[in-house]
């Protein structure tokens, strides 16, 4: 898909790797509707952007249902014409603990954003989708949809429902004009920890995990992160993967499912109080 000239709708474009996308987008020649429940994150990105740069910013829930179905108009309105692409970066974590330890309440607000986020914004944009000369749908996924974490079992949940989501609409939309595509995130460089208002035991996140906060492992910088996105969506394959630690979880998870979740439980549980 040809970036200059198309019209992005990016969630989560007030940090991480949503706003260094959003960014990127801008630089190449692309307009750009970024989407965030801060609006003060949403404000940096914009200040980021410069003077007179085609960028409009709404501040939004994506789990609230009636805002994601009035979001197509508002974005048509800012810019004159409707949304040629669609990019789910947004999402969310939970405390690090066992299932058990979870409330009803803490997994039904990952599930309400990561997943049915995903799906309200996927829904009131495909339509307009459809009618554009070529458009892209763009979901995230997570090393965590492919090998589970211990710890982070919802968010695990949330991710593998968007992943089987995505590829039934690849398998639905192939003959026509929308490009779907799903990205897998390493582990990334971001603060999805702080934005979720959670944190990991001893202060950082399990090495392993993906979504990377101040870890002692040096994991792919935002930026780069935004690079292999944008990448991936000019050239126009199924999967994205960021990072080498992505590829391998992918292997893993085909070759060897059983033993991957063993040996990740093994690495992880630990932190638990799982042997």
């Amino acid at each position: 898909m040809d970036i200059a000239g198309k019209l992005f709708v990016v969630t989560g474009g007030g940090n991480g790797m949503g706003r260094e996308t959003a960014l990127l987008l801008l630089e190449r020649g692309a307009r750009v509707a970024a989407v965030d429940l801060s609006e003060e994150g949403l404000a940096g990105t914009v200040e980021r952007a410069g003077a007179g740069a085609p960028i409009s910013t709404h501040t939004l829930n994506i789990a609230d249902r009636a805002a994601v179905e009035a979001l197509p108009a508002a974005v048509e309105a800012a810019h004159g014409a409707p949304a040629d692409a669609l990019i789910n970066v947004a999402g969310i974590i939970h405390r690090f603990v066992k299932v058990q330890e979870l409330s009803i309440e803490e997994i039904e607000r990952v599930i309400d954003v990561n997943f049915w986020g995903t799906v309200y914004t996927t829904k009131a944009f495909l339509p307009g989708l459809l009618t554009r000369p070529s458009a892209a749908l763009v979901n995230f996924a997570s090393m965590g949809a492919l090998i589970p974490f211990p710890g982070q079992g919802a968010y695990g949940a949330s991710k593998g429902a968007v992943k089987l989501f995505t590829e039934t609409l690849l398998a639905e939309l192939r003959s026509t004009n929308v490009q779907v595509q799903i990205v897998y995130p390493g582990a990334v460089m971001t603060n999805i920890a702080g934005n979720s208002g959670v944190s990991a035991p001893g202060g950082d996140q399990p090495a392993a995990a993906e979504p990377q906060g101040k870890s002692s492992m040096q994991g792919t910088t935002v930026e780069r992160a935004a690079e292999i996105i944008v990448d991936g969506i000019a050239k126009g394959g199924f999967r994205i993967f960021i990072g080498k630690d992505s590829r391998m979880f992918d292997r893993l998870s085909r070759l060897s499912p059983t033993k991957s979740i063993v040996s990740i439980a093994s690495k992880v549980g630990p932190m638990l109080g799982i042997r």
